[in-house]
């Protein structure tokens, strides 16, 4: 379900792919949710196990959303994760022993043991490494495309992500602002879960949903079931391809429920029970994997296969990660940037 919130217009019709695409599509991005649950509650049980330092943040409900994030970047695209984008950052490329290492502060991770374990990301790959200040990420994503414009590249896209309290801020407020004023390819997904932490909705906005926002900024606006895969995948897939051919910022709107607390540490006992029950609240992973039994897209051992292979590969990540050494003070130079001087070349 897509709501065009720009001028009142109303979205496209396409032509529907190939059924066989659509199928191996929807499969893949089962494979990306699956992949992030099952990481995701080995985490939790390392964090309680004592043997993770620092906070746990889960995406469990969000998997829908954040896989159809990371699938339809293409290279040169940026992408732009928060804390409940696993499943995203997995599609995007991130490997899954980058995650493990920077949990377990192994030194051959990409934060080199040194930084908090949500913070991770590599640049140069235009993953960019996530900024705990809510709302933060979008004027950085802005800056970045900004950038590559200036540098002449064409055809990229920009893609990153928020929660409903984070666009509460007011770096999400300029960010959303300059990105429509200078018209770069930009689409944000939003996805409300509900909850800011423990403040619920009807205090952090008073419109009816945060895609009427989008008229407002001059985006394009969709809002959809975060727990339905398909619709994930269609309204995010649109709004990367509308952005790629320079239609005005995308702005997509995800309904769901925080399947958890805001980390680990929180027991989420301020959500009421009657809230679990609304549709919105419903478990992604196991919505899809009712969608892909009842229309034999894969059998029940074929879904068993494919649990038991994702946990070995999360298990070996963790047992490598477990060999590896902590930051060594002494062997460190602990400065902050990636290079000793301001400027690269040390003639200058």
């Amino acid at each position: 379900m897509l709501q065009a919130a720009r001028r009142g217009k109303k979205s496209s019709s396409k032509k529907a792919a190939p059924k066989a695409a659509v199928h191996e599509r929807f499969l893949e991005a089962f494979r990306w949710m699956l992949l992030a649950r099952t990481l995701e509650d080995k985490l939790r049980s390392l964090y309680r196990g004592g043997m993770i330092v620092g906070g746990v943040y889960l995406g469990r409900g969000q998997e829908a959303v954040s896989a159809a994030c990371g699938m339809f970047l293409k290279k040169g695209d940026v992408f732009g994760p928060l804390i409940r984008d696993q499943a995203g950052r997995s599609a995007f490329g991130e490997p899954l022993l980058d995650v493990v290492r920077t949990y377990l502060g192994s030194v051959k991770g990409p934060m080199r043991g040194r930084d908090g374990n949500i913070h991770r990301g590599r640049p140069r790959e235009n993953q960019l490494a996530m900024i705990s200040h809510l709302g933060a990420m979008i004027p950085v994503m802005v800056g970045k495309l900004l950038a590559k414009r200036m540098k002449g590249e064409k055809g990229f896209v920009g893609l990153t992500t928020l929660g409903e309290g984070g666009m509460q801020t007011g770096a999400s407020h300029e960010g959303l602002n300059i990105a429509a004023v200078e018209q770069v390819p930009l689409v944000v997904v939003v996805t409300n879960n509900h909850w800011a932490y423990s403040t619920p909705n009807e205090r952090e906005f008073a419109c009816a949903n945060l895609v009427d926002r989008a008229i407002g900024y001059g985006y394009e606006g969709h809002k959809i079931e975060g727990t339905d895969l398909n619709q994930c995948l269609d309204a995010i897939e649109t709004a990367v391809k509308r952005a790629r051919a320079g239609r005005p910022p995308q702005l997509v709107v995800a309904e769901v429920l925080r399947l958890a607390g805001h980390g680990e540490h929180d027991d989420a006992s301020y959500v009421p029970q009657e809230m679990k029950g609304q549709p919105f609240a419903e478990d992604p992973v196991a919505r899809t994997e009712k969608f892909i039994l009842e229309n034999s897209l894969m059998t029940r051992d074929e879904l068993q296969q494919l649990r038991t292979e994702i946990a070995k590969q999360v298990d070996d990540a963790v047992a490598t990660a477990q060999q590896e050494d902590a930051p060594h003070a002494r062997e460190e130079d602990w400065r902050s940037m990636s290079t000793q001087q301001l400027i690269d070349n040390p003639s200058v």
